[in-house]
């Protein structure tokens, strides 16, 4: 039975797989930077004797794993290889030896696991008819993100995938479980620059001054209405402003320039433009109205990210099957957001996520932080479903 085939080859591989995690966290590399990733890859595949093509996007890999009946059905499996500007803090035989870089989002799982579903889908390929493309990804955690890049340099074409699939940590979700939502699941991003100008004085005498930290505090007020008395309750938003910084200053200066930093979400691309254009409009008029001025820049991220209905229903019926349906999850919409949207823009997509906390061992740390870690006997659910979820795609 081909389903207790594919548990037996990602049991005997759990070990393997765990060992290409460690040596991957060892040696993260920031976003668009993973040269020596881009490297291990190919030359895992190379020993696997899988096919592949290295440099798609500068360090990405792209494999091709052929069945009987190859050109029947073309489907996708991704996984992202960058890691953070982290100082890693665990105290872990692995630890990252590149000090201030951390596969601190799972990307080291994320590859790692893709490798090693990899190996169980050549090892089985005579059971499937179609073909399955591997999708080793950099750049998912910087602006214009790697999926982007890659589809423009056209990953999704030659052969073309008519679906793709993703995975993602998730530290909430104990090992041993996946999460799953068809529709819409994850927000759009993006980043907010606003630079507010006005004139610098002394502090005992601001009426010789125009004074930007009061302009700019009337602006962070001001924006949340975009929120609260804007946006249709029904379409999820957020608008966060997380920095600020003055030029100078002391207790006694009034400076000269103020800059924030933040971050917007939702997801409605046309009211994604509208409240742009609300909050460009409100900071711009209310700093030229106390006397100041202010440049305010949108820096469009990803998009919303959406499985799709039918394509997700049926991974989630097919993970059941495979795990046993108190094995499978339904999760809530989230406000982070992820480039794999961009596949999703473009085929149909679904992105699920893995269980990898263990209180018992104290795994509880979230994604982005200096103590993230994963329960490594995730890798074995992983690989065996992601390969089944490809098998069952693709029509055993």
């Amino acid at each position: 039975m081909l389903k207790e085939k594919i548990k037996s080859l990602a049991t005997s591989l759990h070990e393997e797989v765990v060992h290409i995690r460690r040596h991957l966290h060892q040696n993260p590399e920031l976003s668009f930077e993973e040269v020596e990733t881009g490297k291990y890859i190919a030359k895992k595949l190379k020993a696997y004797g899988i096919p592949f093509e290295h440099g798609m996007a500068g360090n990405g890999v792209v494999a091709l794993i052929e069945g009987k009946n190859p050109s029947k059905k073309v489907i996708a499996l991704r996984g992202d290889i960058d890691a953070l500007p982290i100082k890693e803090a665990n105290n872990v035989p692995y630890k990252s030896k590149n000090e201030g870089i951390m596969h601190a989002c799972g990307h080291d799982v994320h590859t790692s696991s893709l490798l090693g579903t990899a190996k169980i889908l050549h090892a089985v390929r005579e059971h499937f008819e179609g073909t399955i493309k591997l999708i080793f990804q950099p750049g998912e955690e910087k602006l214009p993100g790697g999926a982007s890049i890659m589809i423009k340099e056209g990953v999704l074409e030659n052969p073309k995938p008519i679906s793709i699939f993703g995975q993602h940590v998730h530290p909430p979700l104990e090992v041993g479980k996946i999460g799953i939502r068809p529709g819409m699941y994850m927000a759009s991003t993006d980043e907010i620059y606003i630079t507010i100008t006005g004139k610098g004085g002394h502090g005992a005498m601001p009426h010789n001054g125009i004074d930007p930290i009061l302009i700019t505090s009337h602006i962070i007020v001001a924006l949340q209405q975009v929120v609260s008395r804007n946006a249709n309750p029904t379409v999820p938003t957020v608008l966060t402003l997380g920095k600020i910084n003055s030029t100078g200053g002391a207790t006694n200066i009034i400076p000269s320039e103020v800059k924030v930093e933040g971050t917007f979400r939702t997801m409605d691309e046309e009211w994604r433009k509208i409240a742009h254009q609300k909050m460009i409009k409100i900071a711009t008029s209310m700093a030229e109205g106390m006397g100041g001025k202010c440049d305010f820049e949108v820096r469009s991220g990803y998009p919303f990210l959406v499985n799709n209905e039918e394509l997700t229903l049926r991974a989630k019926k097919n993970a059941q099957e495979f795990l046993g349906a108190d094995k499978v999850v339904d999760l809530p919409i989230r406000m982070t957001a992820e480039d794999f949207a961009y596949y999703s823009q473009k085929i149909p997509a679904c992105f699920y996520r893995l269980g990898i906390r263990n209180e018992a061992r104290g795994i509880t740390s979230n994604v982005h932080t200096d103590t993230f870690d994963v329960d490594e006997s995730a890798l074995e659910l992983s690989i065996g479903l992601m390969a089944w979820l490809a098998i069952k795609e693709l029509g055993e």
